[in-house]
């Protein structure tokens, strides 16, 4: 069971969550152009629907609906089952990505509560599974568009080491400590500097889940594998 999480400070317990909206607000109305044009090449070049959605749990667990651009294509080998994510994601798709352009419709979810601008990233209900009780402590905050993670490296870091950094974030949290992230967020995107282990504009986020990490170094036994397997499919059908 999750510790209870007490708010850093009056920044985290008072205007984190005001000034997420704020910014989710700004960047809808600022950027609604953009949000047009990429929604009409998805279309073209990808087919729809333009979004991608995919089931996240946030904060205390509560599962919610993550949006992205979508970025991948349905194709299907000829027994009608969809192909790799490598063979399905496009150059375009790639591109979306590298420029995190893919992350925007996640505006949406920080205006309607569900994520803040900066915080642990959402990882997959069946990553959640495998996480051990300290681990799963990152879930008792928000989780970012950005976060503490993404600027020291992204998906160069280990599992151990991302939910490490994910940890070292929610005791501290800060307005200077956010605003850092934002700006160190921006000089990946745009200007390409590396993080700690790499940069983020180099990652097309295709790693293995923390399941099938843990099973490859021997962390975990095949029927624990499945076990936990079962566990995160029952999760999300008894929602």
């Amino acid at each position: 069971m999750m510790m209870k999480h007490e708010p850093y400070g009056p920044y985290e317990k008072y205007f984190k969550r005001p000034l997420d909206f704020f910014c989710g607000l700004a960047a809808v109305v600022v950027f609604c152009w953009l949000y047009a044009i990429i929604a009409i090449l998805v279309r073209v070049k990808l087919g729809s629907p333009v979004l991608f959605t995919q089931d996240r749990p946030g904060k205390d667990e509560k599962i919610f609906k993550l949006y992205k651009f979508r970025t991948m294509t349905d194709e299907r080998d000829n027994n009608g089952d969809l192909l790799s994510d490598e063979s399905r994601l496009t150059k375009f798709g790639k591109w979306l990505r590298n420029t995190s352009l893919d992350e925007l419709p996640e505006a949406f979810n920080i205006l309607n509560g569900t994520m803040s601008v900066i915080g642990p990233r959402p990882q997959l209900v069946r990553d959640m599974i495998f996480m051990t009780n300290v681990q799963r402590e990152r879930h008792s905050v928000r989780p970012g568009l950005s976060g503490l993670a993404q600027i020291r490296g992204r998906n160069a870091l280990s599992w151990d080491e991302k939910l490490a950094t994910d940890l070292e974030y929610i005791e501290h949290i800060t307005f200077l400590g956010d605003m850092k992230i934002v700006i160190d967020t921006v000089k990946q995107v745009f200007f390409k500097e590396k993080g700690l282990k790499g940069s983020v504009v180099d990652e097309v986020g295709i790693t293995d889940d923390f399941g099938d990490y843990l099973l490859k170094a021997g962390r975990v036994t095949k029927e624990e594998y499945n076990q936990k397997m079962y566990e995160a499919i029952k999760l999300l059908e008894d929602r």
